[in-house]
């Protein structure tokens, strides 16, 4: 029997479903010291979260229910698990954000949502929020609304319509692989399609350019090696042009024991480093003009868990090192271990007025610069 909450109030709700609504992460890795999620003034949780479009700022994060019809294997809220279930309102959940937004604790909103009955029943209430938020209290910030899998075009266009971010999460590399985490879910047609939907939605030119598109893939909960999440995520950005892809490891204490494919494929200690792994390959993609097939894997098509993307790159191509700091363009020292973005700036502006002679010249040699020497000639 699922424990249900006989007439909680909206703190009461509030402190139960914000919790759970830590499970989803298209809003935030968490992978800074400052990105981790805490506790509001009130008890509620506000999420401190790097934004689609880089920027960092604190989110006042809830599900507007924990009631769910899915049968998500790796979910702690799914349909069979006893657990205390509620629902919030349209007005309480605006009156509640609202008075954080005012005393400047939050920047803006993320929704989310359980399945309650229906896709679409469940998008009329998460809508309905910004809805009366922008055209009742003529608030204008930020907003980030999920996506429900299989619900109408229409409300995917009025989401977004209502929105700064909208996201859908993958979940899985493929449809054989949600195939083992559900059997409610179909993939081409209430994740995929939908994702195409928003990105066309979006795109360069349209009404909605401006709305940023997110997802969310569930690692380890299928089975699935490294290899297929990146050519997915290449796929992502490079034809549905997405702006973020989050992570979020599995951890069988949360989800079905029983689950096909529920081993891991490192073992639990390492989940997060497996993790972590997957945010620095999604940087070089990014970031540094990486693509799907610079990637190295191990011989079971996963990250290392020793090295870093980038640092397994360079062992495997050790023809293009040394690369001479004097010369190299923006893009070839962003391949040496070491250097990042706002390093190889710094090296690009001291060239226009002088040779660079050592490290020296570039600044203080700690860790990474040192790290970098290792491939560098001047």
């Amino acid at each position: 029997m699922l424990g249900v909450i006989n007439k909680p109030d909206t703190e009461q709700k509030l402190s139960l479903l914000s919790t759970d609504a830590q499970y989803d992460l298209a809003c935030a890795c968490g992978t800074g010291k400052d990105e981790h999620r805490k506790r509001g003034s009130r008890g509620n949780w506000v999420y401190p979260v790097t934004l689609p479009n880089g920027g960092t700022s604190v989110l006042f994060k809830t599900l507007i229910s924990n009631v769910c019809t899915n049968d998500c294997a790796y979910c702690p809220l799914r349909y069979d698990k006893d657990v205390r279930r509620c629902t919030l309102n349209t007005q309480e959940t605006a009156k509640v954000f609202l008075e954080y937004y005012k005393r400047k604790e939050v920047f803006g909103l993320f929704l989310s949502s359980g399945v309650i009955g229906s896709a679409d029943a469940t998008m009329e209430k998460l809508i309905a929020v910004p809805r009366l938020l922008r055209r009742k209290y003529g608030f204008k910030g930020y907003v980030h609304l999920k996506i429900i899998p299989g619900c109408s075009d229409a409300a995917v266009e009025e989401a977004i319509s209502l929105s700064n971010a909208v996201s859908l999460n993958i979940e899985t590399p493929g449809a054989d692989y949600l195939n083992k985490l559900s059997k409610r879910k179909d993939y081409l047609k209430d994740i995929i399609s939908p994702m195409k939907l928003i990105s066309k939605l979006t795109a360069k030119g349209s009404r909605f350019e401006k709305v940023k598109q997110t997802t969310q893939f569930i690692v380890g909960a299928a089975g699935e090696p490294d290899r297929d999440i990146i050519k997915y995520m290449w796929g992502l950005y490079d034809r549905l042009k997405l702006q973020r892809i989050y992570f979020s490891a599995y951890q069988k204490s949360l989800g079905d024991d029983n689950l096909t494919g529920n081993r891991n494929i490192y073992e639990p200690q390492n989940v997060f480093i497996r993790e972590h792994r997957l945010y620095q390959a999604d940087f070089l993609m990014r970031k540094y003009g990486f693509s799907e097939q610079d990637i190295i894997f191990n011989s079971d098509g996963n990250l290392s868990l020793e090295d870093d993307p980038k640092s397994a790159w360079a062992q495997a191509h050790p023809e293009y090192f040394p690369v001479n700091i004097n010369s190299a363009s923006k893009y070839q020292m962003l391949r040496v271990p070491g250097l990042g973005p706002l390093t190889v700036k710094n090296i690009l502006e001291i060239r226009k007025h002088r040779k660079l002679r050592s490290l020296d010249d570039i600044g203080k040699i700690g860790v990474r610069l040192a790290k970098a020497g290792k491939y560098l000639q001047f």
